[in-house]
């Protein structure tokens, strides 16, 4: 029997199993929801009513159990979004708010399900040209279980493509990410077989070297979920099976380039990839999406039970 696993999670749904037992699904949904700032803080404008209310339309499109939140304001304005979601049928009593170095946007949690164990990475740092640097937003790593299954999440908003004075920005991404390997690496060391996920607003693509970093190689490489729009595409990519499939997975949009790209991420340890429902994994199609965030959600579903 393969040790019990642990992981970064998602939502809950009743699918037929063998022998035709109901099998207990989970979803779980990362979402960078845009400078969700309600009190004045540096010179950061504060999220207007139409947008709060968008953000609320997409995370009741994605029907998440457990939902990782990147650029969410102080803890105030994350109960905010709770209770605006609860008023609308979406009920996730459990939060977690961290809160790092960056003084005005952070990394949370909004869950379904109780919180086992909460592991808050807000003091990690790097060396780069000799200066000591902080990861911004830290690192939320959370654990649940349902039942006899367990699961870890750890969320992360890696450094943005904009410059700043004290190093290069691209530098800081991947020591940044460098440092979260370290973490994923001690997760695997610990137990190969268990249960997480690696996901969040991680600002590159996927052949970048930080993303790189993240995903790693040999037995201990995380499998990307890569979910797309449920528009009917499907398979893989004809023209080069070595590619990544023609399908609609963009998660961001840069209005000053007019480009859009995917530079959100849900990433899987080995034992928790088993139990990806790719069927009911996607991205949320909402009109006028762009009023809430320059993000898109992007949503994993999971059986909860360890497959071999």
């Amino acid at each position: 029997m393969r040790l019990q696993k642990c992981f970064i999670a998602a939502a809950a749904v009743i699918l037929a199993g063998p022998l035709g037992q109901a099998q207990q699904t989970f979803r779980v949904a990362t979402y960078n929801v845009e400078n969700f700032i309600l009190e004045p803080i540096q010179n950061r404008p504060l999220k207007k009513p139409f947008a709060q209310a968008k953000i609320v339309e997409s995370i009741l499109a994605a029907k998440p159990d457990v939902i990782a939140l990147q650029e969410m304001g102080k803890k105030t304005a994350l109960i905010n979004l709770q209770a605006a979601l609860k008023a609308k049928g979406l009920d996730l009593p459990h939060v977690e708010h961290l809160s790092a170095f960056d003084p005005a946007i952070h990394v949370a949690y909004l869950s379904r399900f109780p919180f086992n164990k909460i592991t808050r990475h807000d003091n990690e740092s790097f060396l780069l040209n000799g200066r000591r640097l902080h990861v911004s937003r830290g690192f939320a790593e959370v654990e649940i279980a349902l039942g006899d299954y367990s699961f870890s999440l750890i969320t992360a908003h890696l450094k943005s493509k904009r410059k700043v004075s004290v190093a290069d920005q691209a530098e800081m991404r991947l020591q940044e990410a460098l440092r979260l390997r370290r973490i994923i690496d001690a997760r695997l060391k610990a137990n190969p077989e268990t249960n997480f996920a690696v996901l969040g607003d991680f600002n590159d693509y996927y052949n970048s070297k930080p993303v790189k970093a993240l995903v790693g190689r040999g037995k201990s490489k995380l499998i990307d979920a890569r979910p797309g729009e449920k528009n009917g595409d499907s398979g893989q990519n004809r023209i080069n099976s070595k590619w990544f499939p023609r399908n609609v997975s963009w998660t961001h949009f840069y209005g000053v380039e007019d480009v859009y790209s995917r530079i959100d991420y849900i990433l899987l340890s080995p034992g928790m990839a088993r139990e990806l429902d790719r069927a009911n994994s996607w991205i949320p199609v909402v009109a006028n999406w762009g009023h809430g965030s320059d993000h898109r959600p992007v949503v994993t579903t999971f059986v909860a039970a360890d497959r071999e």
